[in-house]
């Protein structure tokens, strides 16, 4: 049992598992930011083009069970939204550091100060001795 309890241990401190937590932790936050968006702005504004269709109240009944297959059709229209403000975010991301990666002004380092470059001259003069 300790042995496994080590293993364990050592398995839940690598950088990869701590790094997946992060994301999942940042992701949980990043999904209520998109519910909210799709929720409380993009779905309004599509019910106002679609004439506020609403598919959430339709059913069938079939003796006494109701399908409610109009909740269905909603939920499958609600995640073409999601999915779709979700692709348009990460498109914007990818295209703010791309923009960034190809600016040569901020991937240019700077001049090494007058210090560094003596302490560097020293440095190379020791290794010649």
């Amino acid at each position: 049992m300790k042995g496994f309890v080590e293993e364990f241990k050592a398995f839940a401190m690598k950088g990869n598992v701590i790094d997946l937590a992060v994301a999942v932790v940042i992701g949980a936050a990043f999904g209520k930011i998109v519910s909210s968006l799709v929720d409380n702005i993009i779905t309004p504004l599509i019910g106002l083009l679609m004439g506020g269709v609403n598919f959430s109240g339709l059913s069938y009944s079939v003796g006494e069970a109701v399908v409610t297959y109009g909740m269905f059709i909603q939920a499958i229209i609600d995640f073409v939204i999601v999915a779709l403000v979700i692709f348009m975010v990460i498109k914007a991301i990818s295209r703010l550091q791309r923009q960034q990666a190809e600016d040569p002004a901020e991937n240019t380092p700077a001049e090494p100060s007058e210090e560094v470059q003596l302490l560097r001259e020293i440095r190379d003069g020791l290794r010649r001795r």
